[in-house]
Formats: structure tokens, sequence, C-alpha cells
């Protein structure tokens, strides 16, 4: 069977846009740069970005166009005894839309509540009766699966290609919007004070690595859906170009999310490090002082709607290529068996904040569980072997895809001895 491919070089940068582009953009991003000190946290954020993860990204980018193989088969060429580590891989992004996919249902309730204006009085209150519910969290948690499981049904080019070259478009122009319309809003000088002017001394080593694990987080590193996407690339694609287009747009995005988030935080006087809440609690109480709040309030979610789908067709890509190739199993058949595999793990997950809210493992709630696994220690480990087998076991990769030259003998200094040894802290710190 023919291998697919993306139907030119701009279709393949949107697709990977969409993978990096997610929830940790629009939500994480903000509130984990509001708590580390805004502007500081931002030049960090960028400098770990531009100089150390543009490595593994490039491992990934390398991996795929060579190879031309799903995960698990391209780590099983490079070394049949690697296979059991693209199964990590799948593993892991098996068990991200495990708890992903829950946030995704909570994003749907949202859009239904603002396009009826069936605005809560509070949402504080709001958020913890519906979240600790059984029936209807659960049901849009599964309605969001199976939204996701669409696209890579219909595969490559008629399915996550067309869905991402409508998708982020949209997401850009519906953000860029938002951005817009915070900056008018009174206190927004403050918010944009706050994100752009540094504070030199909140600089500490715990800030950077909190920056080191965000930047490894919203590129999609470390899971295998960078391979996937690009074994999918033309042969004659520019990979360093690429990633840094990759790595430019992700930014810009998370940047421009931050322009939307703290005018409005600073004009209402909340503290920019609310946390995780800010989007399910503290946003949305805003948006209904806003005028027209309605209308800000749904345009919000439906762009969360559109960063979250569009990295879950990529999580859900990952795998299904890996299951055609390692089970024999046509695109479709495929889709269906990991759908019933997250959809009955995603269950116990929404549960989470109700029925089973006093089952623990670790000290954590299943869903809490499932995102610091995967988040701090899965994702780290990932991207470290994956550095390790690209330096150590792909011979002359460095020289036959960069060239025997400055930037080359960086590269390959920086990916087997300096990348692994900060990997190796953030995995320690994280367990």
């Amino acid at each position: 069977m023919e291998k697919a491919q993306w139907s030119s070089h701009i279709s393949f940068i949107i697709a990977t846009v969409g993978s990096a582009v997610g929830l940790g953009n629009i939500w994480r991003f903000p509130y984990i740069m509001g708590k580390n000190g805004g502007a500081i946290f931002l030049l960090t954020y960028l400098l770990l970005i531009a100089f150390i993860c543009i490595i593994p990204l490039l491992c990934e980018l390398f991996i795929g166009k060579i190879y031309k193989k799903d995960t698990v088969s391209a780590f099983a060429e490079i070394n049949p005894k690697f296979k059991w580590f693209g199964w990590l891989c799948i593993i892991t992004v098996i068990l991200i839309p495990c708890f992903y996919f829950v946030v995704g249902g909570w994003i749907l309730n949202y859009i239904w509540i603002f396009l009826t204006n069936r605005i809560p009085d509070n949402f504080a209150q709001y958020f913890s009766s519906f979240s600790s519910q059984v029936t209807i969290p659960c049901f849009l948690s599964i309605l969001f699966l199976l939204m996701t499981s669409i696209f890579p049904f219909r595969g490559v080019n008629k399915g996550i290609e067309k869905a991402n070259n409508i998708m982020m478009p949209l997401f850009a122009l519906m953000l860029i919007i938002m951005a817009v319309y915070a900056v008018t809003l009174p206190g927004a000088k403050e918010g944009l004070t706050f994100m752009f002017k540094p504070n030199f001394s909140q600089f500490n080593s715990a800030m950077v690595l909190t920056a080191l694990g965000q930047a490894l987080f919203t590129l999609s590193i470390g899971m295998g859906a960078i391979i996937t996407y690009g074994s999918y690339m033309k042969k004659d694609t520019n990979i360093i170009k690429s990633a840094y287009t990759l790595i430019f747009f992700d930014t810009l995005i998370a940047v421009i999310a931050g322009i939307m988030i703290f005018p409005i935080v600073f004009s209402f006087g909340v503290t920019p490090s609310a946390g995780a809440t800010l989007v399910f609690i503290s946003l949305p109480e805003m948006f209904a002082k806003l005028p027209f709040p309605s209308i800000t309030g749904l345009i919000f979610f439906i762009l969360l709607f559109f960063a979250a789908i569009t990295s879950g067709i990529s999580i859900m890509e990952t795998a299904v290529a890996s299951f055609i190739n390692q089970f024999n199993v046509s695109r479709q058949k495929a889709t269906f068996i990991l759908s019933i595999i997250i959809g009955i793990i995603t269950i116990p997950s929404t549960l989470s904040f109700g029925l089973l809210s006093d089952f623990s493992l670790n000290g954590k709630n299943f869903f809490d569980f499932l995102d610091y696994t995967t988040s701090n220690i899965l994702l780290p480990f990932n991207t470290l072997l994956i550095c390790l087998i690209a330096g150590w076991c792909i011979k002359g990769l460095w020289k036959n895809e960069i060239g025997e030259n400055f930037l080359g003998y960086s590269f390959n200094i920086l990916l087997k001895f300096i990348i692994p040894v900060i990997l190796i802290y953030v995995i320690l710190s994280g367990i």
C-alpha cells in the first residue's frame, strides 16, 4: 500500500502546528506564566524552545522522514531491540486522551451554556456541580472522543489534513479577534506590562525547569506524534526550516493567547497566578461581566475546542498508524479499536471529580494521576530515549541531515550530551 503524504508543504506545517497547538497553549501556558513571573518566564521559555527543544523536535522529524514508518516500526527498524520503546510512545498517546478528552467534554458543555445564554451566576459552584455529575460529563467526554476519531478514521488527506486546513485558520482568526478585543479593555496596559516587562529578580532554577517542561508539552515532543506526521512528509521537505516554522507559529499562538488573557485578568483584578481554574471559573466569570457575554464566551470556548481537537487528532493518529501496521488491520478498524480502549479508560477519569473522587493513586485522583504521569514523567523520559537513540544509534544522522558544519557539530553535542543531562534532571524532579 502506498504511503500517505501531505498534499503540500503548507498542509504539513498547518497539521503539525495543529498538533502542537492545543490546550497547552491556551489553557496551560497563560496560568503557568502567571505563576512564574510573567515576562521573565516568557523570555526563558523563548530561549529554551529556540535553542534546546529544537533538538528533540528535529530528531522526531528526522526519524519520521528517514524511515517513513509509524512510531513502533520506525524504532524497530533502527534496532529490533527498540521496538518496545515505540510501544511505550503508543501507551503514552493512549493515556493522554484519557484525561485530555475529559477537558474536551467540559469545553463542549461551556460552548452549550454560552450558545444558549444559560450563564450561571456562580461559575465556581457551577463547575464543581457539573464536573461531579456522572451522566453528562461522561457523555460529553465520549462525544469529544468520537468527534476526534472521525478524522483519523477518514485518513490523512480526507480527514486529518482537511480538518486542520479548516480549523487552524478559523482558530487563528478567533484568537486574534479576542486578543484585539482584550487590549481595548481598561487595565489592559497592566496586563501587557506584566507579560512583556521582565523582572530579572524573579529568575530561578525552578522557573527554568517549569519553562522547559511546558516547552516539551506544547510541542508534542516525546509521544511519537511528530514522527508520525514527519513520516507523511515529501522527500524534498527542508526539515530545519520546517522545525523553526513550527516553533515560530506555536510560540506566536501561545504569546497571543497571553495577550488575550492577561489584559482581561488585570481588568477585573484577578491574580494572574489563578491556576488551572482560570479557564473554567475565573475567565467565564469575567466574560459574564463584559458586554455581549454570550458572544465573547462562545468565541473563546470554540477557540479552545479547535485547539483541543486538532491536538487530539494527532494523538489519535499516532496510535492508529502503529495499530494499522503492527496488527495488519484497516485504518477504520484501528480507529474503532483505539476509540473503545480510550473510551473505557476515559470513564473513570471523568468520574474522578464525583463518583470516584475518593479513589487515589499515589495521592492523586485518576484524572490527575494520568495528567502528572504522562506530562511529568513519560513525555520527558520518552524524549530522553529519542535523543539517546538518535544521537548514539543512528549513524551519521547529523552529518547526513545537517552537514559537517558549525550547526551540525552544535546539534551533535547538544543531542548526545547536554540535552540528556537536562532531561534526566527534569525526570528526577518529576518523580
